[in-house]
């Protein structure tokens, strides 16, 4: 499946391992596999910014006490 073709709005991203998904049971079938799990620090890392950023915005560019 590419991923263009997914028109599902994306609402988690994680890191598991085959346990985990063995946990989860054959209903999880969308995980793709990483090759090298170091390319998804970048990712993590724009989603982190991108949440300040959010978090900024709707409070009104005031930082919570």
């Amino acid at each position: 499946m590419r991923l263009a073709a997914v028109r599902e709005r994306i609402v988690a991203i994680g890191l598991l391992t085959q346990k985990d998904l063995g946990l989860l049971g054959p209903a999880f079938d969308r995980a793709f596999p990483l090759g090298d799990a170091r390319d998804f620090d970048g990712l993590l890392k724009a989603v982190d910014e991108a949440d300040e950023k959010l978090r900024r915005r709707t409070a009104g560019g005031r930082q919570p006490a």
